[in-house]
Parts: structure tokens; C-alpha cells; sequence
């Protein structure tokens, strides 16, 4: 009952203007804030571990609410309606030069801004010329999600890969075969499947999945995040060389190539710490893989 009940509201919500939703997502986050003790402190610490003051990173707050209050509209709004009107473009050239230089492109992408537009501003702009953004994809946990998640991960222009050796070896085929795909490095991965490496200074276990398909693949690599503007302004998608030389280094070790990576994090990061997932357990240990 409760399953069915979320799916309907989740629809339900699916119809409401995005910018109506962004502004009761920013009211939600502050609820939140305000209820929940060890989600506040938990953002606070991250935040003013990473060197930034309370007018920097509070913004946060309604960040994560207006993000959570998008999904439904993101999700599920008809499958003729596009999300291109609602995106301006920052140097997107980069992006198309590397697909241009016919080896692949990986974007790094941290949780920042809308995350979940990139996937779908780019496979409705890229898809029908570049072929799809193909993925790694893990189903959700909650069963009522679950299909929710998969249908926006299955959308035109989209293809969903699982999280397994074979999703993996997928991905390999795909950039060298010169496609792309996107990546969410600061997330921490499953003990065996990353490295300690300094992330604002502090030790984060950080996934080494991206810099070996890097070195492996040859492909570019570009940082990318999805600014989000006020509500009703709409979105502005960003793109930025890493230039990390230990990503085309096989001999690189993966301590040296996820510190890389995770400077990278934090160039973006600091470009707009009020859009950040600060409440995020990015300092904790790896659980072991199911």
C-alpha cells in the first residue's frame, strides 16, 4: 500500500511546474535542517572542514531540497516533453572536440547543482548525432523507487549498464569504440574497489574505477556539473578539462591517480559550494559489496 501510494505521488507531482516544486523542495530542505540533528551537523562539519563559512555553504540547504523535488518532473514528465529549453551550454565545445578526437570521453561529475539533468540534457542533445550515454546503474533499494529510477535511466538517448564486471567491460567497449559516459566519483565505493586518497585535505576512500578506465580506454576525461539557477531560470551545464596527467598514465599508481581526481572535485566544488552535497558520509569506510 505504501509502495503504491508513493508511486502516485511521485506522478502526481510529476505534473506540477518545476519552478513551483523547486521552491517547496528549498522549504523541505530547511525542514529538514531543522529537524534532524545529525543531518545539520553532519553538513556543517563537512562543510567547515572544506574551509568554507556558514554564507557559502548554507545555500546547501535548499539546494538538497530543490534536488529532491525536481526528481518527479525529471522522472516522469511526458516522454515528449525536453529539458533543452530549460539548459544554457558553457563551453561545450570541449565536450564535442573530444568526441570529435574519436577515443572516448568520460565526464566526471560531483554532487553538485542537478546532477540528474546532465544525463538527460545530454542524451537529448547529443543522443540522435552521438549515440546514447551509457552508464553504470545500480536498481534502488526501496522497492517502490526501483522502477521509478529505472525508466528515467532508460529514456532516449540513455542506456543503463549494470554495476557488475560485465557493465564495466561494457563501458571499456563503449570509449574505445570513441562513445562517453559519466561518472560520479565522490561517492565512496565498495571496500576492494578504491583507494585512500585526500579529499579537502582529509583521507576519502575514492573509487579507482575511473582512472582505469582512462588509462585503459585512452579517453578524454572532463569535469562536468549542472549549475541550477534560481527557480524558474533553469540551468546552466558546465564543462572543464581535468588535466591530470596521471589519467593517461598507466604506470601512475591509484593513489596518485584518485587524488587527481579528486582535486578536480573540489575545483568544481569550490566554484559553488552552496549547490554541494555537504550531508553526504563522503569520509566514511567502504562497506563490503553485496
Amino acid at each position: 500500500m505504501t509502495n503504491m501510494f508513493m508511486v502516485r505521488l511521485f506522478r502526481l507531482l510529476a505534473h506540477l511546474p518545476l519552478s513551483l516544486m523547486q521552491r517547496l523542495g528549498a522549504l523541505l530542505g530547511w525542514l529538514v535542517w531543522l529537524v534532524s540533528g545529525r543531518y545539520r551537523q553532519r553538513l556543517e562539519v563537512n562543510a567547515t572542514h572544506a574551509g568554507f563559512t556558514q554564507a557559502q555553504y548554507r545555500p546547501a540547504v535548499a539546494a538538497m531540497g530543490s534536488m529532491l523535488a525536481e526528481l518527479p518532473w525529471l522522472w516522469l514528465r511526458p516522454a515528449h516533453q525536453g529539458v533543452l529549453h530549460l539548459v544554457r551550454w558553457d563551453r561545450s565545445e570541449l565536450f564535442e572536440q573530444a568526441l570529435d578526437a574519436g577515443k572516448g570521453v568520460i565526464l566526471a561529475l560531483p554532487h553538485i547543482g542537478c546532477w540528474e539533468m546532465i544525463g538527460q540534457s545530454l542524451a537529448e542533445r547529443y543522443g540522435p548525432t552521438r549515440g546514447p550515454l551509457v552508464a553504470l546503474y545500480r536498481p534502488a533499494r526501496k522497492a517502490w523507487l526501483a522502477p521509478l529510477v529505472a525508466s528515467s535511466r532508460n529514456r532516449p538517448g540513455l542506456q543503463a549498464v549494470p554495476t557488475s564486471v560485465s557493465g564495466v567491460r561494457n563501458l571499456l567497449r563503449v570509449l574505445r569504440a570513441g562513445g562517453y559516459t559519466a561518472i560520479l566519483p565522490d561517492q565512496v565505493p565498495p571496500a576492494g574497489q578504491g583507494v585512500w586518497a585526500p579529499f579537502f585535505g582529509k583521507p576519502a576512500y575514492t573509487m579507482t574505477l575511473l582512472a582505469r578506465l582512462a588509462q585503459q580506454s585512452g579517453a578524454a576525461v572532463l569535469l562536468c556539473w549542472c549549475e541550477r539557477l534560481p527557480p524558474g531560470q533553469g540551468y546552466v551545464m558546465h564543462f572543464e578539462p581535468l588535466n591530470a596527467a596521471e589519467l593517461g598514465d598507466t604506470s601512475a599508481s591509484p593513489e596518485a591517480a584518485a587524488a587527481a581526481v579528486n582535486a578536480g572535485m573540489e575545483r568544481i566544488i569550490r566554484q559553488a559550494p552552496g549547490q554541494y552535497l555537504w550531508s553526504y558520509a563522503r569520509y566514511k569506510q567502504p562497506a563490503k559489496d553485496a
